[in-house]
């Protein structure tokens, strides 16, 4: 069987494990029933998530011209403390910033391996720690607005990282934290125009993910670079596939790539 189409991240639904679900405009794959199948992964153009041009791919799933020019790739996406609907001015586009700025937004801590900061939305709850691949996590304030959240996460990254390694991650190299701890001794450390939306009395959220083996030294799957790989899959971490030959393949990363997938 073959299917075909744009990457792009894959949806998931809160289980135990995880299911993970490929979706492509005419067809979609629950990942987790692939486990122990062969994949043949084929590149074959690309599709700009924007204008869907076969152009490529300059970062998170945009043409180069689109994503210096597209709402969803302007700066404040990767750092919220630069969002400022909340003040009625435009960066890029004003009705979708404040759109997606001006609702509840959640600071929290998720360990990938070791603990890190980070936000999200609040409707992106554990959506987010999943596509991180973080096994436990716990949210710390819920702020009306993304640049509460921006500032909340600016301070707290002097203490915890905000950033994962995947390597780590993906390796299973991790040591239980005691996040409600971690959570309780960060709080004096939040800016005072977020300390009324502390959180005090939540529990950590749990999540297993689908991974039979995990990798000794896992290796990035370049498709653009390689054109064709084969392998066995033999797991799902974050938004990685992993698979038995250590080869890992970030969807994430490689949105915008137009490919088939054969299944043996």
């Amino acid at each position: 069987m073959t299917y075909e189409g744009v990457l792009t991240k894959m949806e998931t639904e809160y289980a135990k494990p995880i299911q993970y679900y490929l979706v492509f405009d005419s067809d979609f794959l629950n990942m987790n029933q692939l486990l122990n199948k062969t994949l043949n992964i084929n590149f074959i153009k690309y599709q700009c998530l924007n204008c869907g041009l076969d152009k490529k791919i300059y970062r998170q799933g945009f043409c180069k011209s689109c994503f210096f020019e597209v709402p969803q790739a302007a700066d404040w996406i990767m750092k919220p403390e630069l969002s400022t609907a909340h003040l009625d001015i435009e960066d890029r586009d004003l009705a979708f910033e404040k759109k997606v700025q001006l609702q509840q937004h959640i600071v929290y801590l998720a360990n990938t391996g070791t603990v890190k900061v980070g936000v999200t939305r609040k409707g992106q709850v554990p959506t987010r720690w999943i596509d991180q691949g973080a096994h436990e996590a716990i949210e710390i304030v819920e702020v009306p607005n993304r640049y509460l959240a921006g500032i909340t996460e600016v301070a707290l990254k002097a203490f915890v990282s905000d950033k994962t390694n995947w390597r780590t991650m993906l390796k299973n190299e991790i040591a239980d934290e005691n996040l409600v701890a971690w959570r309780d001794k960060l709080k004096g450390y939040i800016p005072e125009e977020a300390k009324p939306y502390f959180i005090a009395d939540n529990k950590e959220t749990e999540i297993e993910f689908p991974v039979l083996q995990y990798p000794v030294k896992p290796k990035s799957l370049n498709i653009e670079k390689m054109q064709h790989y084969t392998g066995v899959l033999k797991g799902i971490k974050g938004q990685y596939l992993i698979f038995e030959d250590d080869t890992v393949f970030n969807i994430r990363s490689n949105e915008g790539m137009y490919v088939s997938i054969a299944i043996d």
